[in-house]
């Protein structure tokens, strides 16, 4: 037999293709075999009561990852809500060394109690906290002389810190969000009692087209 994925032979994809996180929520569906199962296992009685609280278990434990997913998400929000926080004193004391744009200030206000439980609301928000960041940074690099101010050098240091920390917990995040996909197709006892609460796979957290361009820009 040939190998399925032939190196030598098989067609090059010269064009290249990038990743793209699909934004799409599939419902747990489980068909009439399941159904079947499950009154296999009732005539028996006993395998019928022990698969019961099998079900009961698996839907405990789908509950609390449902929290560990808010838990997760809630860390993200802390540091963006913290990250906003560093980005106001960067802008003050930015304006007091050089005339920086107003609508910065208007913004970082705004966006002060923008976050959302909304997976899709806090990936617009997070990537509009970047968007500041860069125009402040862009503001910092065009005035080298500013670099021997303690109090911006020490804004600017938080500010790179917070976002090392936003991506950190977004790996939590994601990590937690591949589990709940994984355990909520793991058939029979958590894929039934999926199915039967209407539980929907989750999506992951995706950078925007933005960042992505960004990323493919010459640096140096």
């Amino acid at each position: 037999m040939a190998n399925e994925l032939d190196e030598m032979n098989a067609p090059e994809l010269t064009e290249g293709r990038d990743t793209k996180v699909i934004a799409k929520q599939i419902p747990v569906k489980v068909g009439v075999g399941s159904t079947i199962f499950q009154v296999i296992l009732w005539i028996f009685i006993i395998p019928g009561l022990i698969f019961q609280l099998m079900k009961v278990k698996a839907g405990t434990y789908l509950r609390q990852l449902q929290q560990k997913i808010q838990h997760d998400a809630s860390q993200i929000d802390n540091y963006l809500e913290q990250r906003v926080m560093i980005l106001k004193n960067c802008a003050k004391l930015l304006d007091k060394a050089i005339d920086l744009d107003k609508d910065t200030f208007t913004n970082i206000a705004k966006y002060r109690s923008g976050k959302s439980d909304d997976d899709n609301a806090r990936n617009e928000y997070a990537s509009k906290l970047d968007t500041l960041s860069r125009d402040i940074n862009v503001a910092f690099e065009n005035y080298p002389n500013l670099k021997a101010h303690d109090e911006i050098a020490d804004a600017m240091q938080q500010n790179s810190y917070l976002q090392k920390e936003i991506t950190a917990a977004r790996e939590v995040y994601n990590d937690t969000i591949n589990r709940w996909n994984a355990d909520i197709q793991a058939w029979p006892t958590k894929m039934i009692v999926a199915a039967k609460q209407g539980y929907t796979t989750r999506i992951p957290f995706a950078t925007t087209s933005e960042i992505k361009e960004q990323a493919r820009s010459d640096f140096f």
